[in-house]
């Protein structure tokens, strides 16, 4: 149970609010707002701005989804071989009953729900925050903030795929 819970439930989550901070660590607001002005000035000027956040945030957006699903991915793996380790020690008797338990655990409907789950939290960190830059820049606002544009949407729509989840995991 323990594991069950750590695993579907904790890890995604975590991996997402991980992915999330050090996104939101990583937004420059003084770039952002030098990008806003200069589009100002004219229709060239404009269009290399537009070039420079394409350049700029689609790399970014790709990443975000990646090192959710990694990190969330490479972290399930090392607490089922840590719980395996505090169970049984370094035995390699264990292994088949470990995996018979784990087997009965994650039954495949369990193991497409973790999965969708964990794209849905790199997709929601990779586009919400993005999509914020974006309607700022068309808006031409400019935020004297440094925290990220849409963090408070972003950690809504988590909420939300966590409680969808938890839903139609448990009703």
């Amino acid at each position: 149970m323990v594991v069950r819970v750590l695993v579907l439930e904790l890890i995604p989550l975590t991996a997402a609010m991980f992915v999330a901070l050090r996104a939101g660590l990583a937004y420059n607001a003084g770039d952002a707002r030098a990008v806003m002005a200069t589009a100002s000035d004219n229709e060239a000027s404009s269009i290399r701005a537009q070039r420079r956040l394409r350049r700029e945030l689609v790399p970014q957006v790709i990443a975000n989804a990646f090192a959710v699903l990694s990190l969330a991915m490479v972290s399930s793996v090392i607490v089922l071989i840590l719980a395996y380790v505090s169970v049984y020690g370094g035995s390699p008797w264990g292994v088949l009953e470990y995996t018979r338990t784990v087997g009965r655990v994650f039954d495949p409907a369990v193991t497409i729900g973790f999965v969708f789950k964990t794209v849905f939290f790199g997709l929601a960190v990779a586009v919400i925050p993005t999509a914020a830059i974006l309607e700022n820049y068309r808006l031409g606002i400019v935020s004297p903030s440094t925290v990220q544009p849409g963090a408070m949407r972003l950690l809504f729509v988590l909420f939300v795929i966590e409680a969808a989840s938890l839903a139609i995991k448990y009703i």
